[in-house]
């Protein structure tokens, strides 16, 4: 994939820029819709990405008749290893921490991330902010075990958290309340797009390669494309937004998930 499918506007940045990553998150699909342009340009260019998942998601679903934890969560480790083949991220792990229960797992989820750090020895590390993008329990707590094994490490390499900006925030806020997209009743307030450290819009091959690998994740993403118009769905995934981690100190890990 050439990089001129890569477009960013707070500054320009390749994936060498990023070097080794470990992109660190809660479920299955975070990485995909958060970070699938990023990991595969740097694939492309020859980098090591290190995906890893806390969960496998198996209480993400709406019908637990038809999807019992065992079944689901089965089945969306077949479609995160599709979708990780698809961005050719040929190292992937999932920790086998219940879906739901993260923040039961502090400080043992810490220091296990803290030796997955030791382990990959990252430039770059991608995971969610303090407002987890959507206020999800799972989301926070890996900010925090994420956060707090960087800083307990010295701050190796640099940590970018996801965000959204202001801006989009602004054109999508009734959509996203229609949609239902918040776990609580707080609301992110996103970030300008000046003060973005990344940003990513994808088109071309990039953006159908990363719709492709959305696809793959059916158990989560199938209903939303069939309620969308394709365009609309595409424009709302096209985009990855970073920030660095000092940009978004946010409350302490009791505050986050009391």
């Amino acid at each position: 994939m050439s990089y001129e499918h890569l477009r960013t506007t707070a500054r320009t940045i390749h994936p060498h820029d990023l070097g080794t990553i470990l992109s660190i998150w809660a479920h299955p699909d975070d990485e995909t819709y958060l970070a699938a342009g990023i990991m595969a340009a740097a694939r492309d260019n020859g980098q090591r990405v290190v995906c890893v998942t806390a969960t496998c998601g198996e209480h993400g679903t709406d019908d637990p008749g038809t999807w019992p934890p065992a079944r689901l969560g089965q089945v969306r480790r077949w479609e995160a290893a599709a979708a990780m083949a698809v961005l050719g991220v040929n190292e992937h792990e999932i920790l086998g921490y219940e879906d739901g229960t993260l923040r039961r797992h502090d400080p043992a989820g810490r220091e296990r991330i803290g030796r997955i750090i030791d382990r990959v020895r990252p430039d770059t590390i991608l995971t969610f902010g303090p407002d987890g993008m959507t206020f999800h329990a799972d989301h926070i707590a890996v900010h925090h075990w994420v956060r707090a094994a960087w800083e307990e490490r010295g701050r190796p390499g640099r940590l970018l958290c996801a965000t959204t900006t202001t801006e989009h925030l602004a054109q999508w806020a009734e959509t996203f309340e229609e949609w239902n997209m918040y776990m609580t009743d707080e609301r992110p307030t996103g970030v300008p797009t000046a003060e973005l450290a990344v940003h990513t819009r994808l088109t071309g091959p990039a953006l159908d390669r990363k719709l492709t690998a959305l696809r793959a994740m059916a158990t989560q993403t199938a209903g939303l494309i069939a309620l969308l118009d394709p365009e609309v769905y595409a424009d709302q995934v096209a985009e990855e937004w970073f920030v660095d981690a000092d940009r978004v100190a946010g409350a302490s890990y009791r505050d986050a998930v009391a």
